[in-house]
Parts: structure tokens; sequence; C-alpha cells
């Protein structure tokens, strides 16, 4: 693979932005929409790239071979096809330090191997464009003393698997190499019980699944969907456990697998979308709400999704853990204005 050169950091792109951008990048190839088609290679992958390139830095990367299209090299003024796939390959660079923080972290359990919390929500687990400071790997280092594992790299130390940042709920990182190798093959594998609550509108049915892949939108890369031509096996189930009068239920969900939004996509393009989730269509339905619900969604202003409980072999000792991560304030909020609806 050809090296990135340090020209390139000095045009003002920062590792972390260089980080998030490979990962995701390296998942999947993005595909070119139907209206792309006859336009400039640089063009389009700027556009599928977003704000983090300027067009003078995708030509140079262009260029150096960094992003290809059909996994080949190409000119930056060739004209592209519809379906076609374009990639980005970098190599990671080398982060900054990262400095330790203070943080009041709800610990669920924690031993010398690895640690679970409880992420409140708005808080991003690692650093990534726009949070170089103030996540939870900042919290962690400040918490561990001794360190967290360095398999997932400089800015993910200790970080097996991911919430997202208006996600609560059960977390756990690994302290140290042994203990996250053996967590990410569990992970893999689907040895981890992962079940979260999510408050989503209409009625679904008491029971239910969805096992549509899951792959990046094919025109908006902030988003997933089920459609496109590059998605992964996906694997979700629920049980409703309380239908409210306000036209909202309360689902128990578990997940299989481990896809980026796999709860948010598959109840929004099964009918059902996450309370107050912005992106996959939870807001549409907001002005249905009574007042006081609407406002306690209004004032949680993000997803009602909690990861309530991970349970996982121990990745040293053995022996099955199974932790419980207590609902916020603004879920629990949400869900006393609801049942006081329904007393009403």
């Amino acid at each position: 693979m050809a090296r990135l050169g340090p020209n390139l950091l000095d045009k003002g792109i920062r590792a972390d932005i260089y980080h998030a951008i490979v990962k995701d990048m390296d998942e999947q190839a993005i595909s070119v929409p139907a209206e792309a088609e006859g336009r400039r290679l640089d063009v389009v992958a700027q556009e599928l790239l977003g704000e983090k390139f300027s067009r003078s830095q995708v030509q140079r990367l262009l260029r150096q071979g960094h992003i290809t299209l059909d996994g080949g090299p190409a000119r930056a003024a060739v004209k592209v096809r519809a379906g076609q796939a374009i990639a980005v390959e970098l190599p990671e660079p080398e982060p900054s330090e990262l400095i330790p923080q203070a943080m009041d972290l709800a610990v669920l359990y924690e031993d010398e191997h690895l640690v679970v919390v409880n992420k409140p929500p708005g808080l991003v687990v690692h650093p990534a464009p726009g949070h170089g400071r103030g996540t939870l790997v900042h919290g962690l280092l400040h918490h561990c003393r001794n360190g967290l594992s360095g398999v997932g790299g400089k800015l993910r130390p200790g970080i097996v698997h991911r919430l997202d940042k208006d996600t609560s709920g059960a977390l756990v990182a690994a302290k140290s190499d042994q203990a996250h190798r053996a967590l990410v093959a569990a992970f893999a594998a689907g040895k981890v019980s992962k079940v979260y609550l999510a408050l989503v509108w209409g009625a679904p049915p008491l029971t239910g699944n969805a096992d549509s892949g899951i792959g990046r939108h094919p025109v908006d890369r902030k988003r997933m969907s089920s459609q496109g031509r590059h998605t992964k096996p996906a694997r979700t189930s629920w049980v409703v456990t309380r239908r409210f009068r306000a036209g909202l239920s309360l689902l128990r969900v578990s997940i299989h697998t481990g896809r980026t939004h796999q709860i948010r996509v598959h109840l929004s393009e099964a009918g059902f979308p996450v309370a107050a989730d912005a992106t996959y269509g939870g807001r549409r339905q907001k002005r249905a709400a009574p007042p006081a619900v609407a406002d306690a969604l209004r004032t949680a202003g993000r997803q009602m999704l909690h990861a309530l409980e991970l349970g996982f072999e121990h990745p040293v000792r053995g022996g099955r853990l199974r932790l419980t991560a207590p609902l916020p304030a603004d879920f629990r909020a949400v869900l006393r204005a609801l049942e006081e609806y329904d007393r009403a």
C-alpha cells in the first residue's frame, strides 16, 4: 500500500478525521448514485466524503492511489457511471497523545482486565471529527490509571464495541490486550448478549424480527440502510413490553449482529421508528404526542434507545457476566409522562 505523505497532513486534515474516514470506508465501498452518472470522479468523491476533504485534497488522494474506482486507480477527471464503487484506503496516521480527563463515570463492573460503564446520552465513545476531547475514552484513561488495551489503536484504547453518541447504556472496555482480543472474538462470534430498550412510534406486533442486511445508504453517507449493493447480514428481534395510549410502544430489543445504527434502521424500515430519532424518522409524529409527552421528548433531544443488558463470558477468568444499566433520567422522564397520560 502506498504510504501517506506528511504533506497531506500539513494540508489541514487531522489524524482523527483520517481515522474515522478510513474505518468508515474500509467497511465497504460507496456506490455511485444514479444522479451522479457522467460527473467527474473527484467531484463525486468529495460529495460522498462530505466536508472532511477539500477538492484539492481529494485530487491529491486520487493521484496517490488512496481513492480507487471499482478497485483500481483512476484520474480525477474520469466520468463515473452509476453503480461503480468508490473506496478510500489510507494507512492509519499516528495520532496526537490523548490526554486523560476526569469524568463522573457510572461503573457497572470492574476488575483488572475490563470495565463496564453505563454510558450517558450525549457522550461520544472515542475521538472522531469534531470530538477531539471529552469522549468516553478520555474519561476511561483517567479512571483506569494502569491504562487500557492498545489493541484498538491510539485513538481507541480499550474500545471493544461502540454505542451511538445519543444512545445510552452498557458498554465494555478492555484494560488488557488479552481481554480485548477475547472480547472482540466473542462479539464477532455472536456470543455476547445485547438487549436494548427502545421507545418507538406505533404498535408493532407483540414479537417480531428483522433480518435485512444493512450497509451505507446509497446516497446519504451519514445514514445506514437495507437498500444498496453493499450490505452486511443483520438480525434484530423484539418483544413489546408495553403499549401507551399516546401512540408509542416500549420494546425489549435483542440484536444478534452489530451493524451501525442496526436497531434504528430495522425499526424505522419496519414502520416503527425510534422516538425522537431525527435521522430515521422518529420525529415525524411528534405533533401527535400529548403536550407533556412531546415536552419530555423535546427535553431529551435524542433517540429513545438504551443498551439495557450486556452478557458475556469473562475473557480471562471465565464465568458468565450479565450487567444491567439503569435507565438515564431523560428516558425515565419520557416514560413517566406516558404513564401519567395513560392514567389521565
